[in-house]
């Protein structure tokens, strides 16, 4: 199975630099929608539901302090396979011109990471995983 390295890779090839939270919502929003569209996970990776919005901790520990990313130089795009392709040329057409902010304000208003986070006050730490089946139960009934 691809990882989140592999995904990052592509995404960034296919759009170009991106600030370093922009591309984990983008990660976030094509695992999501490789569970529903192509009934499986499209990287092995797990995400959390951390305050500012899902967070993969591997990815996020890649790139730490950086503020822009240009390059996933520990991923490899050809590890997907087309229907990955297809599910992530779909997140970049709908979400690949928003901005940070407005991902993370959509990620905000979105179930799964409303449910992982509850009982937590807005800004705390958390690392509750944000689940395949939260994720897949979610955007398969939009």
């Amino acid at each position: 199975m691809a990882s989140v390295f592999d995904v990052a890779d592509c995404l960034l090839q296919k759009h170009g630099p991106m600030t370093a939270m922009k591309l984990q919502k983008l990660v976030y929003y094509c695992q999501a929608w490789s569970l529903v569209w192509d009934d499986r996970p499209m990287f092995d990776n797990k995400i959390e539901a951390w305050a500012n919005g899902p967070v993969s901790p591997a990815l996020f520990d890649a790139h730490r302090g950086e503020y822009s990313v240009e390059k996933e130089p520990r991923g490899d795009c050809r590890k997907l396979d087309k229907d990955a392709i297809d599910t992530i040329d779909a997140v970049l057409k709908t979400y690949g011109d928003k901005s940070s902010q407005w991902l993370i304000d959509l990620t905000h208003r979105e179930k799964p990471w409303r449910d992982a986070r509850s009982g937590l006050p807005d800004g705390s730490r958390s690392n509750v995983e944000i689940t395949h089946g939260a994720m897949a139960d979610y955007y398969g009934n939009l």
